[in-house]
């Protein structure tokens, strides 16, 4: 059974001996948006070349146009259809068009849907009736005579035969959202496909989200007219009630909806899961408390509606929950991993202080566990149902790499390393359905990203003489990136990288500076390629004379066991900010490092840790630039902030601690501040907070707000480059390179 998985994307430049096999992998960059598919019988692939969609053959991965640009050409149009993304229907006879696509918060997830009939060549257009690029993630039914899809926040289903349309649900407003999630849902949760065909194709479960309870924050575009124009987004606080949410199961005949009985105030729980369990008219369903520390799995009756609580595990601080590969992807969905058709789930849980793959029986039977040890399950690969083993990520000794291992599924084997021994760093598969085939990619902090066709179980290339094994040796460069740990006074070790100056001589002294994140959403310190570069500094650090550093504190998510992970619990703000500067003290004692020249710099919550530590510590810190920073915890959005930090009802104490703008009379250094108006992640609102506290204590600051720019600041003409020089000329004004 293949895992719901996204290969991460990887892009490298090509030594000229490499030859064809790795050109076309290196073209399978496209995984995320959907550029390549397996087939279902493993025995080959497709992607999208040059506007056609192109099949290869395995072993031999000989190619053939399955369906060529021609056919992708709309009659009446000269232009084919440009595929963003494609699918393919279990009969392997249609295939399902995603093209002229629009963002939806993160990622293009509204646009027109084509199918296109491989027996007859026909191409047709779905929904021609509702507005252009409005449709949302249309999917084949099991039997492939329909095509279900949201529009306009309402489900649609339409019959391929006869293209008639048929609004399976009415009531759809801007807040009432039927099929789809709203920004919270989406941005903590990564749940954006909101609906379920049922395996006889005959009814549609989905997500209906009620949203008009919420509080409308408001951002202001003053630059597109004369008259400023308010932009409303429903955005739930922190501290403020979630959006009632609720899962209904509706008839395809008759449109009739049937709602699903969940215990519990919808309005003080979340639904993050929603399944047809394989095969049968019964729904699993994952239900998560307000506070996300207690987790409820419910097998529910279709027909009736009837729910009945089969599983539930809580933590001291949260439950997390797995989500497998990419989650910034338009068919990511999180999926339960089903076993013994249907009877019992595959399921990761922390219960035991490491996080482990458990075998969960949904039919009252004793759970058992799968991987033993104390390391730290990553990421689940493949599950051989046939043959009893699960191959997953892992890796036990070194919390900055990643190897493929397989243990026995029936919790009584070993761990057995897969990945190859000589291959030191990160690796990533993308698994064909019957695990006969995946694709490889590796790299470490100096040997380029790689990718090759291998055959799953045994890890043997296809191409020997093509391997990555086989060419390694061009693909290593003379390592820039240095890995260290540093262990601070209160005994935490912690990993780290460093990139040095070009011409490093230690009888000198150089400035440092750190680039932070800090919170439990993302580590820093990984083994791959380019982990040591800085895409806001125009040129390079190490030429002009930077030592460069990150470290991974207390509560990021690295595979170090749940105390390292939860120790962060309504402490952000504090215990990271803490670690990350008992750990620049230990930098500042060697001797090649200027104690007058050091900085920080962050974005988003790195750029809140930025701002404490230049706040709390102005000993170790003179120069910081934060951007798109969290000043004030109570602005930001309920999930993420009271998954980690609890309710402010009842801590609030904990939220202004933590907050950057409870320090800002610290300030002593020099600091920029960057942050887009039109945020609408970390709220604008934030930097006015701050600004209006650094403005009484008269701390002098420099400010730059990009208008309209989102979270990521890229929107725009010249954005880019601009910030970049900022970025790049505030550091060496404030922070001047070179050994003294």
């Amino acid at each position: 059974m293949r895992v719901p998985k996204i290969t991460y994307i990887v892009k490298w430049k090509l030594n000229t001996v490499f030859t064809a096999l790795f050109f076309v992998l290196i073209s399978l960059q496209v995984f995320s948006q959907g550029g390549f598919k397996w087939s279902n019988d493993s025995n080959s692939y497709y992607r999208i070349v040059n506007n056609n969609i192109v099949l290869y053959s395995l072993p031999s991965n000989d190619s053939k146009v399955l369906v060529s640009k021609e056919q992708l050409t709309p009659e009446g149009s000269e232009k084919p259809l440009e595929v963003s993304y494609f699918n393919i229907s279990d009969d392997e006879q249609k295939v399902l068009l995603f093209t002229n696509t629009k963002r939806v918060w993160r990622i293009n997830t509204k646009g027109d849907y084509w199918v296109l009939n491989k027996a007859t060549g026909s191409l047709q257009q779905l929904g021609k009736t509702l507005p252009e690029s409005s449709l949302m993630f249309a999917k084949f039914s099991p039997d492939g005579k329909s095509v279900a899809y949201v529009s306009g926040n309402n489900i649609y289903v339409e019959d391929l035969s006869t293209s008639k349309i048929k609004a399976l649900t009415t009531d759809g407003t801007t807040t009432l959202i039927n099929g789809t999630f709203d920004w919270a849902y989406e941005e903590e949760f990564a749940c954006r496909d909101g609906f379920r065909w049922s395996p006889d194709s005959q009814s549609i479960a989905y997500w209906q989200i009620d949203a008009s309870d919420i509080k409308k924050f408001y951002m202001i575009n003053n630059t597109d007219s004369i008259y400023s124009r308010p932009i409303p987004i429903e955005y739930p606080k922190v501290g403020e009630t979630p959006s009632l949410c609720k899962v209904g199961v509706v008839s395809v005949d008759d449109a009739k909806t049937t709602w699903i009985d969940i215990p519990g105030d919808p309005r003080q729980h979340y639904i993050v899961r929603m399944e047809f369990v394989p095969s049968t008219e019964k729904l699993l369903i994952q239900q998560l408390n307000r506070k996300q520390n207690d987790s409820k799995l419910f097998m529910s009756d279709a027909n009736t509606g009837k729910s009945n609580l089969v599983y539930e595990e809580s933590d001291d601080a949260w439950v997390d929950i797995y989500q497998a590969g990419n989650k910034y992807t338009i068919d990511f969905t999180n999926n339960f991993i089903w076993l013994n058709e249907g009877k019992s789930i595959l399921w990761a849980t922390e219960k035991d202080g490491w996080r482990h793959l458990y075998k969960v029986s949904l039919q009252g039977k004793k759970e058992q566990l799968v991987t033993k040890g104390d390391y730290d399950f990553i990421d689940l690969e493949y599950v051989d149902a046939k043959d009893g083993y699960v191959y997953f990520m892992a890796s036990p000794d070194n919390a900055t790499q990643s190897y493929l291992y397989k243990t026995k599924l029936n919790g009584k084997g070993s761990l057995e390393l897969m990945s190859p021994k000589s291959l030191k760093g990160t690796h990533n598969y993308n698994v064909s359905p019957t695990g006969m085939y995946a694709i490889h990619s590796f790299s470490n902090h100096y040997t380029r990203p790689a990718s090759e066709l291998i055959s799953f179980k045994d890890q043997k290339p296809l191409d020997e003489e093509r391997s990555i094994e086989a060419n390694l040796s061009q693909l290593e460069e003379t390592p820039k990136v240095e890995f260290i740990k540093i262990t601070t006074a209160d005994g935490v070790d912690m990993d780290g990288w460093m990139v040095k100056p070009t011409n490093f001589d230690p009888t000198k002294k150089y400035p440092v500076v750190f680039y932070v994140y800090t919170e439990p959403a993302s580590t820093t310190v990984t083994d791959t390629y380019g982990i040591g570069n800085n895409r806001n500094y125009i040129g390079n650090m190490a030429d002009d004379g930077y030592i460069y550093i990150s470290l991974d504190n207390r509560g990021t998510p690295a595979p170090k066991g749940r105390e390292w992970r939860k120790s962060i619990y309504r402490k952000i703000g504090q215990i990271n900010i803490h670690d990350q500067a008992m750990a620049a003290k230990e930098v500042l004692k060697w001797d090649f490092v200027d104690p007058d020249r050091v900085a920080v710099w962050g974005w988003s919550g790195g750029g809140s840790a930025t701002l404490n530590l230049m706040f709390q510590h102005p000993e170790i810190y003179k120069t910081g630039i934060a951007i798109a920073a969290v000043a004030n915890q109570l602005t930001y959005d309920n999930i993420y902030q009271e998954r980690y930090m609890g309710l402010p009802q009842e801590n609030k104490e904990d939220f202004v601690k933590g907050s950057p703008m409870t320090y800002a009379k610290g300030l002593e250094g020099n600091l920029l501040y960057i942050h887009g108006t039109g945020d609408d992640n970390v709220h604008y609102q934030n930097a006015e907070m701050l600004i209006n506290e650094l403005v009484k204590y008269n701390k002098q600051f420099q400010f730059m707000a990009y208008p309209n720019r989102s979270h990521g600041i890229y929107e725009g003409e010249g954005t880019t480059k601009h910030l970049r020089t900022l970025f790049t000329n505030y550091l060496k004004a404030h922070c001047p390179p070179g050994g003294k």
